[in-house]
């Protein structure tokens, strides 16, 4: 049974239409198991469209024209594409003479670069800048400290938590004696400088940093960590109302007894932008990009394989400029690939492959160069990856092995070994029926017309038999 399924699979595979069909069946299957997984799919979606939403804040609020408030709603580890998202914000906020423009916060943290980009664009903004953590349940955690100490006016709900700011280095590894101490001084003096800008505890931002304390919301505001706490926007906007900010273009009195809230959402643009600077995204993009150039290889003119490959390859290595990656994991990767394609030309046994997985493998798990889990590869899709691939390619050597194994079938080679019957009497040349065809045939030995012969060479339209034992 297992060598009828195996030859089946031999049959179905080797044959280009239907390696295609298995390629574009095998390469969906892949892709729908990782966003149909619950262990890696995104929470919520994001439209197009821009919902508007009328705040009355006010008893009088009916002849008091409205002031127009962004929001910006923030769910997210804190990448290139949510520093850009801000950036933009701020910049509409200010061509649209918003009269501010509110940050819904819930983030584990996030990659430095961003993080002093979205802290820079937050500094310099003419219009007011509020980030609100929120709703109960929601964190600031790590670089989402800096982001709220750099906001004009830092709000918390009840049932939320701050803190745990102190750098770490990539790669897992931990940071020298020396280098830590820059690190650590650089980012103490960086949230430092906005405490005293922003008028808020410098003494609790250095502890977040050097000793990564974390507090309630009740703690922060009695810390002076937070301005105030507010269990929704429109209780928010009432407490704010009223209130001066500084800005770089002088104070501003902030009017928000009637709010038209207009909440900005990810366009589709952004939208792509953001699943492909995922670090499991950017895995699953290499991953599937390297097996579709082996699959190519293994079988030229497959085409689909091919085309998908290079297509996830390059939406790779654009993921890999968004994200902060380690060498050494991108090494491990490109090596894992190179073996997966000697196993292919080289007869190793599967030793090469197994090479290949481990070093898929440990690249996955190094390929993000931050020791935060949530910014990092989920290792539950690097061993599924990493599996899935070692198995097509065991399914590639066994078509190999066969192929090479497999005896001649057609052209004059094929003849060898074939049963036939002497015509005519052989001594030593004759007629003999090979195949359904006459063949002229010669022969060491005397054979009776009528008996059984076997071929064992073929030479030209000759054919050299013996008897058949």
């Amino acid at each position: 049974m297992l060598s009828l399924y195996t030859s089946a699979l031999t049959s179905s595979i080797t044959s280009p239409i239907r390696f295609k069909l298995f390629s574009i069946m095998f390469f969906s299957g892949l892709i729908s198991l990782y966003f149909l997984s619950p262990v890696f799919s995104q929470e919520g979606t994001d439209t197009l469209a821009e919902s508007t939403t009328a705040v009355d804040t006010s008893e009088t609020s009916s002849v008091v024209e409205p002031s127009l408030v962004y929001l910006l709603d923030l769910e997210e580890a804190i990448g290139v594409v949510t520093a850009k998202r801000i950036v933009e914000a701020i910049k509409l906020s200010e061509e649209d003479g918003a009269e501010a423009l509110v940050i819904m916060l819930d983030t584990p943290g996030g990659f430095t670069a961003s993080t002093w980009t979205i802290n820079k664009a937050i500094l310099n903004s003419h219009v007011p800048v509020i980030v609100y953590i929120g709703p109960a349940g929601s964190r600031a955690g790590s670089a989402g400290v800096y982001i709220t100490y750099a906001a004009h006016i830092a709000v918390m709900a009840p049932g939320t938590n701050i803190g745990s700011a102190h750098p770490v280095s990539g790669g897992g590894e931990e940071i020298d004696s020396v280098m830590n101490e820059k690190v650590t001084n650089d980012a103490v003096a960086s949230i430092r400088a906005m405490a005293k800008k922003r008028g808020r505890n410098e003494k609790w931002a250095e502890s977040a940093v050097r000793e990564s304390v974390n507090i309630t919301a009740h703690e922060a505001d009695s810390l002076g960590v937070v301005d105030l706490l507010a269990d929704s926007r429109e209780e928010l906007y009432e407490k704010i109302d009223g209130w001066e900010v500084e800005t770089p273009i002088g104070k501003k009195k902030l009017n928000l007894s009637h709010v038209n809230e207009v909440e900005l959402h990810l366009t589709f643009i952004e939208s792509i932008l953001r699943l492909i600077s995922s670090p499991n995204i950017a895995f699953l993009l290499l991953s599937i990009g390297g097996l579709g150039i082996m699959m190519e290889i293994y079988n030229p003119g497959s085409i689909f394989p091919g085309v998908v490959g290079v297509i996830c390859m390059i939406l790779g290595m654009y993921a890999m400029q968004t994200l902060p990656i380690n060498s050494a994991g991108v090494a491990l990767m490109i090596f894992a690939i190179i073996l997966f394609i000697a196993e292919i030309k080289i007869t190793s046994y599967g030793l090469l492959t197994v090479g290949g997985v481990i070093s898929l493998a440990f690249g996955g798990m190094m390929l993000i160069d931050s020791t935060d889990p949530s910014l990092r590869v989920d290792p539950s899709l690097i061993w599924t990856i990493s599996i899935s691939i070692g198995l097509v390619m065991g399914i590639l050597i066994l078509l190999i092995v066969r192929a090479r194994n497999k005896q001649v079938a057609t052209g004059s080679e094929g003849m060898v070994g074939e049963i036939g019957e002497a015509r005519s009497n052989l001594a030593p040349e004759g007629m003999v029926h090979v195949c359904g065809e006459l063949w002229k045939a010669r022969s060491s030995e005397t054979i009776n017309n009528g008996e059984k012969v076997v071929v064992t060479e073929v030479h030209g339209i000759h054919l050299i038999v013996k008897k058949s034992t």
